[in-house]
């Protein structure tokens, strides 16, 4: 218990010493900020999500006895309450017998009892889910309604293109419209990709410390469920309408086509599996995907066809072998 106590304790000290880094102004403390949940989620998944809770209470004690209480409420919300939830759903899985949950009677045969984990495509969900309540909460904080939200985000960005261009920008200017604009879908594509990236750390770094307590998951056969097309079709009409209903369809439309992305990684990870030089087309593919982010575009295409058509399941059934003669 004291060792459980202790790992609870440095998770939270290492994951609030990492968010206050922020005050320092340094560059390599943005990389540290989004980083700031990683602790905490492989506290969750190697030791158990009452682990990751109470590292994420001690980090929110600390940062609002060192910085401020409002402060601290801001990362519990949008640091430490995703990361112990994903950690969580990582680890969450549930004995089944031929398909049905296990009964526990002694009749039941142990050898036949496996454990079900909750699915990938629904952690991408969890993950698209609260993307956007972050999204919202940090544009909800801004102001009331999207008027305000609006007239913040223009004072806010014709003061920092003022300071760097070195003259006088007015809230009128084009570019900072442009960035008002583009800046709602830029924060939850964010939010999407830096908890996406903070999970698989942490599953990768408890697998190879032997912490994770589970089978490491076929990521190629990741997919969502059949209804998020139609989730992402209603967002994406909703997203033609005027003021807060806007912004958040916008939102909406934003992390479900980032999950449809990452199926489409998924599916590419798949088509590959034949080629002779796999590594180095991967390679290509990752290094032409960090370079032109117009590439998601790409992908995000790939993972709806794939919905649409099931380019995975056609593949694979291509690849069996064809079935021994019976004479």
């Amino acid at each position: 218990m004291m060792v459980f106590g202790l790992i609870a304790l440095i998770a939270g000290a290492a994951s609030a010493l990492m968010f206050a880094s922020i005050v320092s102004g340094a560059l390599i403390s943005l990389v540290l900020v989004y980083l700031a949940p990683l602790p905490l989620m492989l506290a969750a998944i190697a030791w158990g999500p009452l682990c990751g809770a109470l590292g994420g209470i001690v980090a929110t004690l600390v940062i609002a006895g060192a910085l401020s209480p409002p402060l601290a409420l801001g990362y519990g919300f949008a640091f430490a309450l995703p990361a112990w939830w994903l950690g969580h759903l990582a680890m969450l899985g549930r004995p089944v017998t031929l398909g049905r949950p296990a009964s526990g009677t002694a009749g039941s045969d142990a050898a036949s009892v496996q454990v079900e984990w909750y699915p990938l495509g629904r952690i991408l969900l969890w993950i698209a889910a609260l993307a956007t309540l972050l999204t919202a909460g940090s544009l909800y904080s801004l102001g009331s309604d999207a008027s305000a939200i609006s007239d913040a985000m223009r004072r806010g960005f014709a003061k920092i293109l003022s300071m760097v261009s070195e003259t006088t920008v007015t809230e009128s200017d084009p570019r900072v419209g442009l960035m008002v604009a583009v800046i709602p879908v830029l924060v939850a594509a964010s939010q999407m990709a830096t908890l996406t990236l903070n999970l698989w750390l942490a599953a990768k770094v408890a697998a190879v410390s032997g912490r994770l307590h589970r089978p490491w998951p076929d990521l190629s056969s990741t997919s969502l469920p059949p209804m998020t097309l139609v989730a992402l079709c209603v967002a994406l009409a909703f997203s033609f309408f005027s003021g807060m209903t806007g912004i958040l369809a916008v939102v909406v439309t934003t992390v479900v086509m980032m999950a449809y992305a990452l199926v489409g990684l998924a599916v590419l990870h798949t088509i590959t599996r034949d080629l002779a030089n796999r590594g180095i087309w991967l390679a290509s593919a990752y290094a032409i995907l960090f370079m032109f982010s117009v590439s998601l575009i790409l992908l995000t295409a790939l993972g709806l066809a794939d919905a649409v058509f099931g380019f995975r399941e056609r593949f694979l059934r291509n690849r069996q072998p064809p079935p021994l003669p019976t004479t």
